[in-house]
């Protein structure tokens, strides 16, 4: 099996471990390395080039932010999965401006973290359900639908009543773990099901999937 190489950077050495230990269970992840600030963070994943790069937001000697700047110029094949206790605007916007592939709420679960670092490692942003939430009423804002019947798409009819299903909970911001324990599936077959609706939309992050899930009327907004 061919492993998606990971570096784990967070200053606080309980949680790295605890990191490093919970991605060490997937047979799929490998961590090759660890940094305790974000200078370091850089060096290791240019030394090292992983797939991905699992970064904190707040770290001494260079902040998590500009560590990931640093290193989407220098690699900017390398993914970044930024990972944060906060999911205010103003880290979202600075999270997504840094360029990283991702933006992880440091309150996900086991399996909500391997989602997302396989989902970065495939070419898709990923971000925790309230980020995609966050970034959909922005979206909506400066967006206003038109009037008149919702935008429809003919890609929608290449997707199979299950996907159509997984695509609504996604769109309501239910977690891949929950969305697994509602259909009664594992979550690496969510996970299957999220890249293949992905690739018949041709849409590659969350807070795309739901603005297409509620134009073309997949889930209905309370009015």
């Amino acid at each position: 099996m061919e492993r998606i190489t990971i570096i784990v950077a967070d200053d606080h050495t309980l949680v790295r471990k605890g990191l490093v230990n919970l991605l060490s269970l997937a047979q799929d992840l490998e961590v090759v390395g660890e940094a305790a600030d974000g200078r370091a963070a850089v060096d290791l994943a240019l030394a090292k080039d992983p797939d991905v790069v699992l970064m904190d937001i707040s770290m001494p000697v260079l902040n998590g932010l500009e560590a990931t700047r640093q290193i989407k110029k220098q690699a900017p094949r390398m993914k970044v999965l930024v990972l944060s206790a906060h999911d205010n605007e103003e880290y979202i916007v600075q999270v997504i401006r840094s360029g990283a592939n991702g933006y992880l709420l440091k309150n996900s679960s086991a399996d909500e973290l391997y989602s997302a670092v396989r989902s970065v490692h495939g070419g898709h942003a990923y971000f925790s359900p309230s980020v995609s939430k966050f970034l959909l009423e922005e979206y909506l804002k400066t967006t206003p639908p038109a009037a008149g019947a919702p935008e429809a798409n003919g890609n929608v009819n290449r997707l199979t009543s299950r996907e159509r299903e997984v695509l609504q909970l996604v769109a309501e911001g239910e977690t891949h773990q929950h969305i697994a324990e509602l259909l009664h599936i594992s979550v690496r077959t969510v996970d299957t099901h999220c890249n293949n609706i992905m690739k018949k939309l041709d849409i590659h992050d969350r807070s795309g999937l739901v603005t297409y899930a509620i134009k073309n009327s997949i889930v209905i907004l309370p009015r």
